[in-house]
C-alpha cells in the first residue's frame, strides 16, 4: 500500500467520522432561555414562620415584590414565574429534550429563589425527559462568594413594603413599611452555593453525557472518562487568578449531550477585586460582573485559549459547536452605540455592557461560528468578521421578564446550518394571579398621596404579552425618560406631533425649532412653504397627513424602546403603516442639511439615526445561520 493509498483511506475515514457525527446531530432542537431572573412566589422560608402576602384571589400567601418596583426596573418580579412555566410546557409540547439557560435565571442567587428553580427544573426534566444546561449571569452569582443581603420591596399586608433580609440593620418607616422579616434564604450565594443546587444541570458530569471538559481538565476527547470528570469538576480544581492574589472559581464547561453536539457553556463573569490589598475572602471586595466579555479579555484570558482549544478538537471531530453564555459577545445596538453616547450622554443606556469591538474578532479568531447570549433583555442579532475572515454571528436571547418575552429556538440542519426561530409567550395561564393585591398596593399608595404614582390600568391587560408591552411604557415614562434623556430635547420630542417633525424636515428656517413651534405665525410664510414640501412628499409616498398627526413624540419614544427591545418582532404592535411612517422621517432628516446651532435639531437628527439604524439591523425573529461560511439568511415570512 502506497503512502497516497494510506493517505487517501485516512482522509476517507475522517470525513466518514465527521459525516456520521454530524448527521447524528442533525434535527437536534435547542432551546435558550435567557434572564428568567425566577422569583418563587410560592416558595417556603426555611428559617422563618414568615409565608407572605395572602392573595386574595387564591387564598395562598405569595412572596411578591411591589408593582412600583418591577415598574422601574427592567425586568419584571413576579408575573415571569408564570411566563417561566408557561415557556416550558411550551417546550414540551414541542417535544424538545434540551433547554440552555444563558444565565440570571434567579433573582440575585438567593437560596428561596434557587431552590424555586431547582424544583421546577427536575419536574420537567422527569416529567418530559427535558436535559437543562446552566451557565452563570451576573445575578447568578452576584458575587464569587456568599454575602447577606435582602429587598425592601416585597408587598405586604395593606399594600405597605414588606423588608425581608438575612441580617438586622435595615430600619423600616412605620409609615409605608411592615417590620423586617429576617431569614437567610434571601442571603445571595456565592459559586459554591449555586452550583451545589444546580450541580445536575450542565455544572458537573454526568454519566448519559458522551464528554464533559473544563478550561483546567487535562484529560483529551479521545481518553475521556466519567472517572476523570467527576475529579475535574471539583470544584478546587476550576480555579484561576483574576488578579494576583485572588483566585476565583471558573465554571465554564462543554458537554456532549447527544452524538455530535457540542455545548459550549461559558462562565463569562470576572469579578475584579476593589482593593487589591485588600481580603480575597471578602465577598464585598469585588466588582461586580456586568461588564462581560470586556473584563474577560483583560482578567479572564485562559478562555480566549480553552475556547480556541474546544472549536478546533470539535472541527477535528466533526461536532457541532454551539456556545452560549450570559453577556453578549458583540455589540448589541445595531452599530447605533456612538449615536446613542451622544445624543444620551457618557454612561447612558448601559452603554458601558457593549463590548469591546476586540471581543467579537477575539472570539471569531478563536473559531466560535454562533453565540447565544442574554443580559440585555432584547431580541437582536450581531455578525462580526474579523480581519482574518472569520465570521461570529451573536444571538442576543430576550427575557421572559421583559417585552416582548420569548426564548429562542435552534434546529440542526443539513450542511452545517442551523435555523433559529423566536418563539415569543404572549398567552401566559394565571398571568394576573396577583392583581387583587396590585389593587391592595395602590389603594395604599393612593392614601399616602405618593408622588408619580404607577398607572394602575395595567392591571386591565388581557394578556401577557399585553402586560409586558404596558411595563415598557411604564418604564419609559418612570425611568427611562427622567434618567437617560436631555432635558431640552426630551421637553421638545414629548410636545410636538409627527406632522410637526416631519414639516419641519421640510423647512429651511434658521430658527430653533422650539422658536417655530411656539410662535408659527411668525414663520407662517416658511411654515406654508414646508407644508406644501411636506403634502407633496405625502403624496409620493401614499401616505395621508392626518396619518403622521395621528401620533405624537410620545408615541414615537414609546415605539422606539419596542423596536430597540424586540427588534422585527415589534413590527406587530407598532403595526407596518407606522414604521413606513418612521421610516420616512427618518430618511427626511437624514437628507436634510443642518440648520444653524439648534441643539434640538441635532438631537432630533441623532434619534432619527438611531432608530433607522435599528429598523435596517440583521434579522433577529426567524434566520439561519450558515456554521461555515457565517452566512445569515432572513426566513421571516
Amino acid at each position: 500500500m502506497t503512502h497516497i493509498t494510506r493517505y487517501c483511506l485516512l482522509a476517507v475515514a475522517l470525513f466518514s467520522i465527521h459525516l456520521n457525527a454530524q448527521n447524528k446531530a442533525e434535527g437536534t432542537q435547542i432551546a435558550f432561555l435567557a434572564d428568567v431572573h425566577l422569583q418563587d412566589l410560592y416558595g417556603s422560608l426555611s428559617d422563618s414562620d414568615y409565608k407572605g402576602v395572602l392573595n386574595p384571589a387564591n387564598g395562598k400567601p405569595a412572596l411578591l415584590r411591589t408593582m412600583d418596583a418591577q415598574l422601574h426596573s427592567t425586568r419584571i418580579f413576579n408575573e415571569n414565574y408564570f411566563a417561566f412555566l408557561a415557556a416550558l410546557d411550551d417546550i414540551a409540547k414541542r417535544n424538545i429534550h434540551y433547554v440552555a439557560l444563558p444565565g440570571d435565571y434567579s433573582d440575585d442567587g438567593q437560596p428561596l429563589h434557587v431552590r424555586g428553580l431547582q424544583r421546577i427544573l427536575n419536574e420537567y426534566s422527569t416529567k418530559y425527559n427535558i436535559e437543562f444546561f446552566i451557565t452563570t449571569g451576573n445575578h447568578d452569582p452576584v458575587g464569587p462568594f456568599a454575602q447577606d443581603a435582602g429587598k425592601d420591596d416585597f408587598l405586604g399586608d395593606g399594600g405597605k413594603r414588606q423588608p425581608i433580609f438575612s441580617k438586622e440593620g435595615y430600619k423600616p418607616n412605620p409609615a409605608t413599611e411592615l417590620p423586617v422579616v429576617l431569614t437567610k434564604d434571601i442571603a445571595k450565594m456565592g459559586y459554591l452555593g449555586i452550583t451545589d443546587y444546580l450541580q445536575e444541570f450542565g455544572f458537573y458530569p454526568k454519566a448519559n453525557y458522551k464528554y464533559w471538559a473544563t478550561p483546567f481538565s487535562s484529560y483529551t476527547f479521545a481518553d475521556y472518562t466519567l472517572d476523570k470528570a467527576q475529579q475535574a469538576s471539583d470544584l478546587k480544581n476550576r480555579m484561576y487568578n483574576v488578579a494576583p492574589g485572588f483566585t476565583l472559581p471558573d465554571v465554564s464547561y462543554v458537554v456532549e449531550p447527544i452524538d455530535g453536539l457540542w455545548l459550549l457553556a461559558i462562565d463569562g463573569n470576572v469579578y475584579i477585586p476593589k482593593n487589591a490589598n485588600g481580603s480575597a475572602s471578602d465577598p464585598k471586595n469585588y466588582k461586580g460582573a456586568d461588564l462581560g466579555y470586556n473584563n474577560v479579555l483583560s482578567n479572564k484570558k485562559h478562555l480566549i485559549d480553552w475556547v480556541k482549544k474546544i472549536a478546533d478538537e470539535a472541527k477535528k471531530q466533526g461536532k457541532t459547536l454551539i456556545a452560549f453564555s450570559h453577556y453578549p459577545m458583540v455589540e448589541f445596538n445595531d452599530d447605533a452605540s456612538p449615536e446613542i453616547e451622544a445624543l444620551m450622554g457618557k454612561g447612558k443606556w448601559q452603554l458601558d455592557r457593549v463590548p469591546e469591538e476586540e471581543v467579537a474578532q477575539t472570539f471569531a479568531d478563536a473559531g466560535l461560528k454562533i453565540h447565544f447570549g442574554g443580559h440585555m433583555h432584547i431580541n437582536d442579532t450581531g455578525i462580526r468578521t474579523s480581519a482574518k475572515g472569520n465570521t461570529l454571528v451573536n444571538v442576543q436571547t430576550p427575557s421572559l421578564a421583559a417585552y416582548i418575552p420569548a426564548y429562542k429556538l435552534l434546529t440542526i440542519k443539513p450542511n452545517n446550518v442551523v435555523e433559529i426561530e423566536t418563539i415569543t409567550i404572549d398567552s401566559v395561564p394565571r398571568f394576573n394571579e396577583l392583581f387583587s393585591l396590585y389593587k391592595m398596593e395602590h389603594a395604599f399608595l393612593e392614601s399616602q398621596h405618593t408622588k408619580d404614582i404607577w398607572n394602575d390600568a395595567i392591571l386591565t391587560t388581557k394578556s401577557y404579552h399585553e402586560f409586558t408591552d404596558y411595563h415598557l411604557k411604564e418604564l419609559v415614562r418612570l425611568r427611562f425618560l427622567p434618567d437617560d434623556w436631555p432635558v431640552a430635547f426630551k421637553e421638545f420630542i414629548t410636545n410636538v406631533s409627527g406632522y410637526d417633525l416631519l414639516a419641519l424636515a421640510n423647512m429651511d428656517a434658521k430658527a430653533s425649532y422650539n422658536d417655530i413651534l411656539k410662535n408659527k405665525a411668525a414663520y407662517k410664510a416658511d411654515w406654508k412653504k414646508a407644508e406644501t414640501s411636506t403634502a407633496k412628499l405625502l403624496a409620493k409616498n401614499k401616505i395621508k397627513a392626518s396619518d403622521f398627526k395621528a401620533w405624537n413624540g410620545m408615541d414615537l419614544i414609546t415605539d422606539f424602546y419596542r423596536i430597540r427591545s424586540a427588534d422585527q418582532l415589534a413590527i406587530a404592535d407598532v403595526g407596518e403603516a407606522r414604521i413606513k411612517q418612521y421610516q420616512l422621517l427618518c430618511a427626511s432628516y437624514l437628507n436634510k442639511k443642518g440648520d444653524g446651532n439648534d441643539a434640538n435639531q441635532k438631537n432630533l437628527t441623532l434619534f432619527l439615526q438611531i432608530l433607522d439604524k435599528f429598523l435596517k439591523g440583521a434579522p433577529a425573529n426567524h434566520f439561519s445561520v450558515n456554521l461555515t461560511t457565517g452566512a445569515v439568511q432572513d426566513l421571516q415570512k
